[in-house]
């Protein structure tokens, strides 16, 4: 069962770091223009902050989808965990590349609600598989909130 957890987790890890890496790469092209010339509310992060977060966050995923994954995919409540955390995974990235790609931040926060509305299902369907694994969602559901702030603000500033 370890081996199994662990192999799993690993995989889920690698493919949520791969989503990050995406979206570093929308946002290293922002942040050195168009997001540094925005008006920011009080509460904005310095820059330096978001990389080993943003990093942490995939990791605490990883591991969380890992759990619920070694549970066996043919449960139909996994099924639907997973699912759910795969749709959270997509939107977390449109996010970025709306936000910071496309520099439209009124279209991402309307993406930053729905992502934040998925990974609260995700977290209630996680907890249906492995308390556990849900509570590793929970700084993500805190950061995601934070980023949905901090979008709103930016996207009313300017």
């Amino acid at each position: 069962m370890k081996r199994k957890l662990l192999i799993r987790s690993s995989i889920a890890i690698g493919i949520c770091l791969l989503f990050g890496f995406v979206g570093a790469v929308a946002t290293q092209t922002a942040m050195n223009g168009w997001y540094t010339a925005l008006d920011k509310p009080w509460f904005d992060p310095p820059e330096w902050i978001f990389g080993p977060v943003w990093m942490l966050m995939y990791i605490l995923m990883g591991i969380a989808a890992g759990i619920v994954w070694s549970k066996g995919f043919y449960h139909k409540w996994v099924k639907t965990a997973l699912y759910h955390f795969g749709f959270q995974l997509l939107f977390n990235g449109f996010w970025s590349l709306l936000f910071f790609g496309l520099n439209k931040p009124f279209w991402a926060l309307l993406a930053a609600i729905t992502l934040f509305i998925l990974v609260i299902l995700t977290i209630r369907w996680f907890k249906i598989v492995n308390k556990i694994a849900a509570y590793l969602l929970v700084p993500y559901a805190v950061w995601v909130l934070m980023a949905l702030a901090l979008n709103l603000e930016v996207w009313y500033l300017n």
